[in-house]
């Protein structure tokens, strides 16, 4: 049986799959592409074919339009395709809605790409299916012991203690357009908060797009055009760059708060003027990448982006084979697009 490094290469346009002719969330334009999840240093434009699940599909209609690809096939979890020589199915990942983990066999091998991934329960999105598997390839955003995610409840349940103490003050909350706003909407929801949930304009294709698939959102009002009086007491969703931009002064003393792993490190909360940081990740901490690890039962895990070292060397102690592949073009989504908000 050929090891998975024989036929499952590291090139500059992402991971290659030589025997099924396709590449796993390649950076530059390709003639096939699997895509794991929607977020944009994942899921890009130009490819001449690309499968994804069908929510991934239409999440990259709406963000990339006609230049998301030419042809598109869907994949339900479990269906089993043949691509090429390789037998390939999609899992869920637990990142967002639509993420999933791409499982390849050839020849009696089997390696899984994770895409990004979290073991946590999240309204909005399939959970985490693990995958028994040979070589395991896995990110590691939050891959160092110090990142321990608190219970996300705990954080939403933070946010409204501060409503309920300011109810004068406009509280708005930075956070990813594409997963995160939609978690952070439905665990307020199940936190309490049945008013209306105000939102800049770049998030609002997004949440058209989770609705669409069957995900409850609620009321959901433009922010952008509401009055200042209307959204004096009221909660705000914003990409990470209004909250910093002018955009945020037209609202009522508000309170800046911000939803991401990062928040746990202070000296980032400080440095983007984050009044209330509230801890809620969509990727896996230290303790959920190590359990995960343990649970596919691979004996030689591969590290695509993130702390890499560390993460090798736990596995090591683990008597588990780890590989850094060093992967350029994938970033942590709650870092990126500064430019969002001005875009919109």
């Amino acid at each position: 049986m050929p090891h998975p490094e024989t036929w499952l290469k590291p090139t500059p346009q992402g991971l290659f799959c030589e025997p099924g002719g396709f590449f796993i969330d390649p950076v530059r334009p390709v003639e096939r592409a699997i895509i794991t999840h929607g977020h944009s240093d994942h899921s890009r434009s130009g490819h001449v074919s690309v499968a994804a699940s069908p929510a991934t599909l239409a999440i990259m209609r709406a963000r990339l339009g006609a230049g998301a690809a030419t042809n598109e096939q869907a994949l339900e979890w479990g269906e089993v395709t043949r691509i090429g020589d390789v037998q390939v199915w999609l899992q869920p990942a637990g990142h967002v809605l639509g993420s999933a983990q791409v499982a390849m066999e050839y020849k009696g091998t089997r390696a899984v790409v994770s895409g990004d991934y979290k073991r946590e329960w999240d309204p909005t999105c399939d959970g985490f299916i693990a995958i028994p598997c040979d070589v395991f390839v896995t990110e590691a955003t939050f891959a160092l012991p110090v990142f321990r995610h608190p219970d996300p409840a705990h954080e939403i349940k933070k946010l409204l203690d501060s409503v309920s103490l300011f109810p004068e003050r406009t509280h708005v909350v930075g956070c990813y357009s594409l997963g995160k706003c939609q978690r952070v909407i439905a665990m307020l929801r199940l936190g309490g908060w049945d008013g209306p949930i105000y939102l800049h304009g770049a998030m609002a294709s997004m949440c058209a797009v989770y609705e669409a698939n069957g995900v409850a959102l609620g009321e959901l009002r433009p922010a952008t055009v509401a009055a200042k009086a209307e959204l004096r007491g009221a909660m705000v969703l914003a990409p990470p760059g209004a909250i910093a931009d002018r955009w945020v002064r037209r609202l009522t003393e508000p309170v800046v708060a911000m939803a991401s792993g990062w928040m746990q490190v202070r000296q980032r909360a400080r440095a983007r003027n984050v009044e209330l940081p509230l801890v809620i990740s969509d990727h896996a901490d230290w303790a959920a990448l190590l359990a995960t690890i343990d649970e596919v039962g691979a004996p030689e895990v591969w590290v695509t982006h993130g702390r890499e070292d560390a993460l090798i060397h736990a596995m090591g102690l683990r008597g588990v084979r780890g590989r850094a592949l060093r992967l350029l073009g994938y970033g942590d989504e709650d870092e990126e697009h500064l430019s969002e908000a001005s875009a919109a």
